[in-house]
């Protein structure tokens, strides 16, 4: 009968797709010859006699022709169960005797590259029946963690060493000044395609939970390592958002400070002022200023600005500042009584 494929898959002959799969998954992640440096003739023949073994009895023709006429007539020395049928098999007509099968096995990085959802990411090959010759994988894609978990247990990721990694994909995360002095939790629903070991991609949603920390600033990323979509031969994408600061309606900030500006009279400006503020959580403040309010007065009240983001309990300060209106005319009444009051 020739060679037994059923043995070097390590399956009985009754073995079903899945277990096909799993058998071969696992040998070929074992025997592959980047795995292998120090054996890499014994492991190209091995690895060559895994895939071959894969693709005959994963493709159902193939299988039944072996079944019934093992090796020799699978690959062309006596006559097929039936003449005809797709999945890679060729028949052909000598001229003198009957139509033949006769099997081609394919390339087993071919093979490998299809069952691990690559697109071709071997180059230069050449020769027929298989033959490992040219590169494979340049650099070494492989990595031994990724062997291991793969040969084991049929889990772990692509993410060997020559796996280039996808760019990192930014969203702005608007937050508004009170989620930035008090902290809060947002939670981001996404859609990625993530892909199965055969390389068929599916799409998913997610929810992603944000902890928004008091005293972050605009520009703090936050990083969900490989969270983009799945590709072959790629590792995913991070997914990073971005804080970005809405404006509010009262307070702009500038590091650790808060600032507001208070609209005031000249009259005010010269004779005092009280400020009334609701500070972002909720506080009223109120805020006696008996100094003459100049065009650039700021007056400073300590530790009412944001968090600090190493220390929560420490803060910035609020810095009022004052646009006073100026009186568009007066009288000369009223420019007499400035005089006076003013006067030298």
């Amino acid at each position: 009968m020739g060679v037994d494929y059923y043995k070097i898959l390590g399956v009985d002959r009754n073995a079903k797709d899945d277990d096909l799969k799993k058998a071969y998954r696992k040998l070929a992640m074992k025997w592959h010859p980047d795995k292998n440096p120090n054996n890499k003739k014994d492991a190209e023949t091995k690895f060559k006699q895994i895939s071959e073994a894969y693709e005959v009895l994963s493709d159902p023709q193939k299988r039944a022709v072996y079944d019934q006429y093992g090796e020799e007539g699978l690959k062309g020395q006596m006559p097929p169960p039936d003449a005809g049928g797709p999945g890679g098999a060729s028949f052909f007509s000598t001229g003198e005797g009957p139509t033949t099968f006769r099997f081609n096995p394919r390339s087993a990085d071919d093979i490998f590259a299809e069952f691990f959802g690559f697109s071709h990411p071997f180059g230069g090959m050449g020769g027929g029946g298989g033959g490992m010759r040219g590169p494979r994988f340049p650099g070494g894609l492989f990595g031994d963690d990724m062997f291991g978990p793969f040969g084991e247990g049929g889990g772990g990721s692509m993410g060997g060493g020559g796996a280039r990694k996808a760019p990192p994909i930014e969203n702005k995360l608007p937050c508004s000044l009170e989620d930035l002095y008090k902290g809060t939790t947002k939670k981001m629903k996404i859609s990625r395609e993530i892909a199965d070991i055969s390389g068929k991609t599916m799409q998913v949603e997610e929810i992603l939970t944000i902890d928004v920390k008091p005293g972050w600033k605009k520009g703090t990323k936050i990083t969900f390592p490989e969270k983009g979509n799945e590709q072959p031969n790629v590792i995913p994408a991070d997914l990073v958002f971005v804080i970005d600061e809405k404006p509010h309606s009262v307070f702009t900030r500038d590091g650790n400070d808060l600032i507001v500006t208070q609209k005031i009279s000249l009259a005010e400006a010269l004779t005092g002022y009280t400020v009334h503020l609701t500070t972002l959580d909720g506080r009223s403040l109120n805020i006696p200023i008996n100094n003459v309010i100049h065009p650039t007065y700021e007056e400073i009240v300590p530790r009412e600005g944001m968090p600090l983001q190493k220390d929560p309990s420490k803060r910035g300060n609020l810095r009022i500042k004052f646009n006073i209106r100026f009186p568009t005319r007066l009288t000369a009444e009223q420019k007499a009584g400035i005089k006076k009051l003013l006067g030298p």
